[in-house]
């Protein structure tokens, strides 16, 4: 709880604070008077425009955004794409492991994942019986009958539907349709809801790929493959599980959780 939270923090043993979860707990940690590292929640977007490679662009969505069932902060969670290659993705990923949902299947899972439907561009809130579950067991829940060969469930949604907004935490993926790449960018600022936790862009224009991480400003962006592989799996740099971009130190390492020491002898020890 956060009173526990709390307890914790002010034990005098405590020295430094590393802290994920909402704002509430980020809030407590940032006011208790100690060195504070705080990793927030995300919501990552990925952009898919008309210059992609549909193929890999399928292929990684669909490893990245049912890596660890989509439990972790870093995966994909929402797919914006360019009207024109809407279709030649999600048959892109069908063929890549995924099952889309037709429209009534995906009323049936609406009953099924969130607790409470929020209103349009608005997160809902998730039934957490289902986080972390196999694709499997929540495509069977609404009478979809798959084998664990199905890593991911997609839905092809409007722009304004809960799934677009909220951080699933479940191999359930919304994948939503705009007219151009200015479009999906602009439309993945405001889905990612300004925690500058991760983002990303299939395209093979320079241009696109620039103006998203600018826009995005997030402490991991990807272009061309899979979330993971901004956590150095197939990518560049190290491996973290903290994104720490509320307390503005990125992704943790260990220098994250070390001081530096300076060490001055005057005098002494002089050997020229």
């Amino acid at each position: 709880t956060l009173d526990s939270a709390k307890e914790l923090m002010a034990h005098p043993d405590v020295r430094v604070l590393l802290v994920t979860g909402g704002p509430g707990v980020v809030k407590e940690a940032l006011q208790a008077g100690k060195r504070a590292v705080t990793a927030g929640p995300g919501n990552p977007p990925v952009v898919v425009d008309e210059t992609a490679d549909i193929d890999k662009a399928a292929q990684s969505i669909v490893a990245g955004a049912s890596f660890d069932n989509n439990v972790i902060c870093t995966d994909e969670k929402e797919a914006i794409v360019v009207d024109a290659v809407g279709d030649r993705l999600l048959r892109a990923m069908e063929n890549s492991g995924a099952y889309v949902l037709k429209q009534h299947e995906l009323a049936r899972l609406e009953r099924v994942i969130f607790r409470e439907m929020g209103p349009p561009n608005k997160p809902g809130s998730i039934n957490p019986a289902f986080i972390g579950k196999n694709a499997s067991v929540i495509l069977n829940e609404i009478g979809v009958q798959v084998d664990d060969s199905v890593r991911l469930a997609v839905a092809d949604v409007p722009n304004d539907h809960n799934l677009v907004w909220t951080e699933q935490m479940m191999p359930v993926f919304p994948v939503t349709r705009v007219p151009h790449v200015a479009a999906a960018i602009d439309l993945a600022v405001r889905a990612e809801h300004g925690f500058r936790h991760t983002a990303g862009i299939h395209s093979t224009n320079v241009d696109a790929i620039t103006e998203m991480a600018r826009a995005m400003n997030c402490s991991i962006f990807v272009a061309n493959g899979p979330f993971y592989s901004g956590l150095g799996q197939g990518g560049e740099g190290y491996s973290s599980f903290s994104i720490a971009s509320p307390s503005g130190d990125g992704l943790t390492r260990p220098r994250t959780f070390s001081r530096p020491r300076r060490v001055s002898v005057v005098g002494a020890l002089r050997i020229v």
